[in-house]
């Protein structure tokens, strides 16, 4: 199945965690809830406000833990994300707080972004944010101030139907200041899973191939059809999100999924559920059953990590060395091994094709034969056709060496921080964002606001930290953030559960009454089979990257009877 394409270029860190620690003057965090789920670099991030006095600034709709160390929180309103940072650059503008020089060197179609920016006057944007016009002033003035001022953010800010438009004006409002480039600066989306970022860098999208080379590039094309003997059709192919619409109008009939549950983790799983119970053909490569594999035709027993040894790509694009730790156990199987597999098998059935085209293909090359010894066999195929990984090599990670791409010669040291002289394009271009409402909002019949994500004690569809005693003592079921004021008007009166109610579906869970969300908003996970969700979550895509927008639901909340 195919990963959600990336909302900027290929979504990594344009600077390395440590750099940003060390050298920003002030954070701004949007959209990621820092601590909880990327507790490493949260902490790294609290220490620099406590021991050298970095500014933090927190736009999110919750009060997230981070936000005990925030100078400033902004709570915005779900889903208006853009009126908030339209409104902060209109303030930067109007008190000359943007870096003119900067600007003027290294972008253009400035007018046409200032005249969209200036249509958002702080009375506009605290109407539709919720956010109080002297707040605004405070947060533009803070980042605007200490500079540099580096942006995180997560899933907060690309799982809306604007998520393309929300990660485009985060650009906007760091080229406005001069913060690209720059130590301690940047463009930072904090990425959700361990290895997504190599996932993407290997193609796993279905728009590019490694090192994101266009698939539609009759030129990109012929390159890997001579190292391979084939290569994808030169148009875009299909995301998970529409994959699955797919089988039920006769599109997608068979699906090969690795390490995911959709049953958990996509949205509207009744819709979900209803896809898998007529797909043709299922295999699913796991650990441990999950949801999704009661629809499975053929089960596939993959490895865990510490099963494993390679290499994982993480957020900030430093490629870091796996080993393997314990035996394999039972009849599982190294995941590169049984594609491979899988792929002589096929090429078995057509022996008639690729003795055609053998003729274009090195066959010394192990790759053209599926015949790798080694994961270091397979990083020489990536070192030879991914040109931000030809320099990372096995041997060097092994010696120590931190390798950040684009590393293109086995000299080169690596690139902690992106875009210093120049953008991939050249100049920087400014582009005209407005606000576009989510694709729900409150009705009379459904008058509430359902946002969802993670728990920092349990990990998407938990077929893990489930399994994990320790974990379920702290964390052992679904519950649902809702405000006192709400459950005060609900008449909640110690009854702690709840039945929260969408278009799509119903779950039933325990109440967890708490101002970490503002009234007329609830907050649930989807870590449990029995509560999650995204039986709630709707199927509204953001046209370019095609994510869906799990952030925003029209819900109702009632008592249990």
């Amino acid at each position: 199945m195919a990963g959600l394409a990336a909302s900027f270029g290929s979504g990594a860190m344009s600077n390395s965690m440590d750099d940003v620690a060390q050298q920003a003057k002030a954070f701004f965090i949007i959209g990621s809830n820092t601590t909880e789920q990327h507790p490493v670099f949260g902490t790294m991030l609290r220490r620099a406000v406590k021991f050298r006095g970095a500014k933090l600034v927190v736009a999110d709709p919750r009060r997230i833990d981070i936000t005990e160390f925030a100078t400033l929180h902004l709570q915005q309103k779900p889903g208006t994300d853009i009126a908030l940072l339209n409104g902060l650059m209109y303030i930067i503008l109007e008190k000359g707080w943007e870096d003119k020089a900067f600007i003027e060197e290294r972008c253009e179609n400035f007018d046409e972004f200032k005249a969209t920016v200036m249509n958002y006057p702080p009375e506009k944007a605290s109407e539709i944010t919720g956010v109080p016009v002297e707040r605004l002033y405070e947060a533009a003035e803070i980042i605007a101030q200490n500079k540099p001022t580096a942006v995180m953010w997560a899933m907060g800010i690309t799982q809306h139907i604007s998520g393309v438009r929300n990660v485009m004006d985060l650009a906007n409002f760091q080229m406005l200041l001069g913060n690209m480039g720059k130590p301690g600066g940047g463009v930072n989306p904090l990425r959700g899973q361990n290895n997504v970022q190599g996932a993407c860098d290997m193609g796993g999208l279905p728009n590019v191939y490694p090192a994101y080379q266009p698939v539609t590039n009759e030129e990109v094309r012929e390159k890997f059809v001579k190292a391979w003997g084939a290569a994808s059709p030169t148009k875009v192919g299909a995301v998970v999100t529409e994959m699955m619409p797919g089988i039920l109008e006769g599109r997608t009939h068979a699906l090969y999924i690795l390490g995911e549950d959709p049953v958990m983790s996509d949205p509207d799983t009744h819709h979900i559920r209803k896809a898998l119970e007529v797909i043709d053909f299922l295999v699913l490569q796991e650990i441990f059953p999950s949801e999704t594999a009661a629809y499975a035709d053929v089960l596939l027993p993959g490895v865990s990590f510490a099963e494993k040894t390679g290499t994982f790509t993480n957020t900030e694009r430093r490629v870091q060395m796996v080993r393997k730790a314990i035996p394999t156990q039972g009849d599982a199987r190294d995941d590169w091994w049984i594609t491979a597999e899988i792929a002589k098998r096929v090429i078995s059935e057509q022996l008639s094709v690729i003795s055609e085209q053998s003729r274009k293909i090195d066959m010394d090359a192990p790759w053209a034969k599926w015949d790798y010894k080694d994961t270091s066999a397979i990083m020489d195929e990536i070192n030879a056709l991914t040109p931000s990984y030809s320099g990372i090599t096995h041997a060097r990670l092994e010696k120590g060496e931190r390798l950040q791409w684009p590393c293109p010669t086995k000299d080169h040291p690596g690139t902690p921080i992106l875009h210093t002289k120049a953008f991939s394009r050249g100049k920087g271009r400014f582009m005209p964002i407005d606000h576009v409402p989510p694709a729900e909002e409150p009705t009379e019949d459904y008058p509430m606001v359902l946002s969802t994500g993670r728990v920092l004690y349990h990990w998407h569809g938990g077929q893990m930290t489930r399994r994990a005693a320790g974990l379920m003592a702290v964390y052992g079921e679904a519950l649902v953030e809702l405000n006192p004021e709400d459950a005060a008007r609900l008449g909640l009166n110690g009854n702690k559960r709840v039945r929260v109610t969408s278009r799509r579906g119903h779950i039933e869970a325990e109440a967890w009454v708490t101002d970490r969300v503002p009234p007329g908003m609830v907050y649930a996970n989807f870590h449990f089979p029995e509560a999650s969700a995204n039986e709630l979550t709707l199927a509204a895509l953001d046209p370019v990257s095609k994510i869906p927008e799990y952030k925003v639901a029209a819900v109702k909340v009632e008592l249990t009877k």
